[in-house]
Formats: C-alpha cells, structure tokens, sequence
C-alpha cells in the first residue's frame, strides 16, 4: 500500500473487507463517541486527491448529512485560492476598544457552538506600555474602553511558516497558495498535535458536536472554512476564505466599529493593507520564533 498506515487507511482496510452493511455495524459503538455516519466518510480521499467530479459528490453527501443532523438547508462550495493573490491582515490597536464584535461576529459567521459561544478571536486586554501577552485578561466583563488599558485581538496569524502543518502525521491541515492555512477537517483525525505547535492558542478542538439552532446557522459555507465541523477534530480561522477570495472582507472586519482592522491582497500595490505596511511602523506577534506572521499591528503614533 502508497497510503501510511493511519487509522483512516485501517478503516479503509476494513471497509473493503467487510463491506458497506456490514463496515457501518462494525462502527456503530462509536457512535456516541463521534460523528460517524457513513461509511463515505471514512472511504473519502484527502481533499488534495479528489477530482472535480469527487468534490462535488462529497459537498452533496455533507449537505444531505447537515440537513439530517441539524435541520437547515445549506449551499456548501469548494472556494478556490486566486492566482497573484497573497492575503494578509493589520490591526490597528490605537483604535480597538475592545468590544469583541468580532468575536460575535466569527462566532455566528463560522458556524461556532453556541453554549461555548467558541470564537477564533480572543481579545487581550493589555495594561498601557507593557506587551507582556501573559498579563493580557480574556475575561474582562466592565465597560471598555478602560482608562488605562488597550486590546489586542488575537487570532490564526497565517504563518508562513506554520508549525502547525508540519506536525500533522496525516497532513491533514497544510498551507495554501494565497497563504491562509487550511484543515481537511475530514481528515483530521483530532491527534491535536498542530494545536499544540501553535505558539498563539489559534487552534480549537472540538470535545462535543456542534450545537447550532437551524435558524441561526448561516447556510453559506464552504468545505474548507465554515462548515460545520465535526466532534473530534481541530479547527482554526480562514480569514474567512469563503468571503475573502470571492471578493467579500472578513465578517470580523465588517463587525469593527472603529476601523480598526485592514485586510487585503499584499501583491495589489493599490490595497489598503499595502498602505499599511508601507507606512506603519508594524510588528508582529512572538517575531523571535520565525513563523513569519502575516498578521501584523501597529499603533498611531
């Protein structure tokens, strides 16, 4: 056999072996422990494998198993990186008052739990002059701003060089052309290994299957963002790929009240986010480690 011995190649195995009826009995004392429902689900290929016509029959199946598992009708696509494109976003933390409408704003755009109200956004509320991170309070709950303090957002910084994909001993999360790291959250098999490499707590498991009232499910997804995923598998942002590479912005940048986040194509010398680069004073978060964050901030000063 090509394929590493995981333990999806194992099922693989024991799938053809057993054959289909036969494969979803052999699975079904798992079922309280995880989202199985098919035997597709395991036979799938990793996403960099399948065919155009294979794509398409798996976004059919994972629509017909979200309307059986939650009762909403919803368009899931394969949302494509364009070419001459590289995304990067900026922070302006002179304006942030730390509202945290992004993090509402995430958490109903990519389909998060909603009674862990789970995000991939957390704001810091950081002391004046110091950028200690381990002082930063997540938990704050007074009126902001507060005299004294500033907030930083912290979310997927979109490495490029992400220790998190070469941790996978599945490669089942990996870089994409336009630079946002992406999860095959079907290949996923939840060893959270790159959770661990991450140096900025950008990744989530997750311990229980998604709670979602069907009316509150946005129905607009995409198979490497913001669909549901799974019990049992890690999850990071996309800088909302499904918006960004069709044009749209990041729906935590819609959320902003005060302008305070700037997104777009650094190859474009018209966009805003070159503007920035060109004329902030930038950093980026933990530079000693070389990840290359294409997350950047900067005060007005």
């Amino acid at each position: 056999m090509d394929e590493k011995p995981t333990r999806r190649v194992a099922l693989k195995v024991l799938g053809a072996t057993l054959g289909a009826a036969a494969f979803e009995r052999a699975l079904s004392p798992l079922r309280e422990l995880s989202e199985i429902t098919s035997v597709g689900d395991f036979m799938q290929k990793h996403y960099r494998e399948l065919s155009r016509d294979e794509m398409n029959a798996v976004l059919r199946r994972l629509e017909d198993e979200t309307q059986q598992r939650y009762g909403r009708e919803v368009t899931i696509r394969d949302v494509r990186p364009t070419e001459g494109v590289q995304f990067a976003y900026a922070l302006n933390l002179s304006v942030c008052i730390g509202c945290r409408r992004c993090v509402d704003a995430c958490h109903v755009e990519n389909n998060h739990d909603r009674p862990t109200h789970q995000s991939y956004i957390r704001v810091l509320e950081m002391t004046s002059g110091s950028m200690d991170m381990e002082q930063g309070n997540t938990g704050y709950d007074h009126t902001v701003p507060a005299e004294g303090k500033f907030y930083m957002p912290v979310q997927c910084q979109q490495c490029e060089n992400p220790p998190c994909t070469k941790v996978c001993p599945v490669e089942a999360t990996w870089q994409e052309p336009d630079g946002i790291v992406v999860v095959d959250y079907n290949w996923c098999i939840g060893c959270r290994y790159c959770e661990a490499a991450c140096p900025y707590h950008a990744r989530r498991f997750n311990w229980h299957k998604p709670e979602i009232p069907a009316a509150e499910i946005n129905p607009d997804q995409s198979y490497l963002s913001n669909r549901i995923r799974p019990q049992g598998v890690v999850e990071k942002c996309t800088f909302c790929l499904h918006r960004t590479r069709e044009g749209r912005l990041p729906a935590c940048l819609e959320a902003c009240p005060t302008g305070a986040r700037v997104f777009g194509n650094v190859l474009d010398p018209n966009s805003d986010i070159r503007w920035v680069l060109e004329n902030k004073r930038v950093f980026v978060l933990k530079e000693e480690l070389g990840t290359r964050p294409r997350f950047f901030y900067f005060f007005d000063v």
